[in-house]
């Protein structure tokens, strides 16, 4: 399956924000764990879903450039 280079970004986008409402709703959700080990590990997993929310965005920016070059290229 090939997915059309405009496409890239707006799939991309939809990722990080996925990714970052995961984030959100790990880090909120340590205020109700009480157990230190656990609160550690849900801590991790935030930062992990944060992570990959910022590769998300850096995948739509790079995805967003390459279009436009191309776009760029195929106008001339």
């Amino acid at each position: 399956m090939q997915i059309p280079l405009q496409l890239t970004p707006l799939f991309s986008i939809v990722f990080a924000s996925t990714c970052l409402w995961f984030a959100i709703d790990a880090f909120v959700s340590l205020a109700d764990i009480t157990d230190p080990v656990e609160a550690s590990g849900a801590t991790e997993i935030a930062w992990f879903w944060s992570f990959l929310a910022v590769v998300g965005v850096v995948l739509a920016l790079v995805s967003w450039r390459i279009a436009q070059r191309q776009m760029e290229d195929n106008g001339r």
